[in-house]
């Protein structure tokens, strides 16, 4: 088990926050997805080595006001931090929102070489946001629901996200980090999308020719497991489809083999 270190540093004045722990071959970067940090990669970290950054509005990063947070937002700045870092290629490892990381591994497919989807927000037309996100999406009753959010709130509204409770430890680390820059930055990014938003993100999916795996949890109440599909049919290289009907939103909370399957898929690189 490899030890995981966190950093603190600057990219051009602002705050930028990653995990860290030694790997061997290609790194692998995690990206994080709503309402996480980086801290939700550990035990894969630990297993895989690799970077976890903390996105801007979330963590330690930068929470910034004036950051455009979008997927166009995201994917310029995971370049930056890589460019920054001086990593020429990467596996991905997405989950939720994080799946934005896909909007530069279209545009760079020559810097991945392996891609891991764990339940990731859907790039294609036909998505139905769930109750909470179509709060998050309304102005003014996004605020009010932001403002009112209480840990005994945050549980109950997480509480049928998995197949099995969220341990208290996960819901204590969400809710301590959910600060006012955070709330900011997960209702700009959620109303970012319009209209055929996300289907433009995910068109070119099919030049991204790395071998990938998708891991689903199927009784994830945000994300139908069709989107799983979707993907594993919209992607330009050999897929695997791993579908897991007794997980849900984050799987491998649900199934600590999730991380192993993910580990051994990384180590054929």
């Amino acid at each position: 088990m490899a030890d995981v270190e966190q950093h603190i540093d600057e990219i051009d004045g602002e705050p930028v926050s990653w995990r860290s722990a030694d790997h061997e071959g290609t790194p692998t970067l995690y990206v994080h997805g709503v309402p996480n940090s980086s801290l939700t990669w550990q035990p894969f970290l630990e297993r895989t080595g690799g970077l976890a950054l903390d996105l801007p509005g979330f963590g330690d990063s930068v929470k910034a006001g004036t950051f455009p947070y979008s997927i166009a937002g995201y994917d310029g700045y995971l370049e930056r931090f890589l460019d920054w870092i001086g990593l020429d290629r990467v596996n991905l490892v997405m989950h939720d929102w994080g799946a934005a990381a896909l909007a530069f591994a279209q545009r760079a497919p020559q810097r991945v070489d392996r891609i891991v989807l764990i339940n990731a927000v859907p790039l294609f037309d036909g998505y139905d946001w769930h109750r909470v996100a179509r709060i998050w999406r309304t102005p003014v009753l996004g605020e009010l629901w932001m403002g009112s959010l209480t840990p005994r709130m945050l549980r109950r509204a997480l509480r049928y996200a998995n197949a099995t409770p969220i341990p208290e430890r996960e819901l204590r680390e969400i809710f301590g980090q959910f600060d006012f820059g955070t709330q900011r930055a997960v209702l700009k990014l959620y109303r970012s999308i319009k209209p055929g938003t996300l289907a433009a993100a995910g068109a070119r999916l099919h030049e991204i020719d790395a071998p990938a795996l998708i891991v689903w949890g199927e009784r994830d109440p945000y994300i139908p497991a069709r989107a799983a599909t979707q993907y594993a049919q919209a992607l330009g290289g050999e897929c695997e489809l791993v579908l897991l009907a007794d997980a849900g939103h984050w799987p491998w909370l649900d199934r600590g083999d999730v991380v192993e399957t993910v580990a051994n898929f990384l180590a054929r690189t």
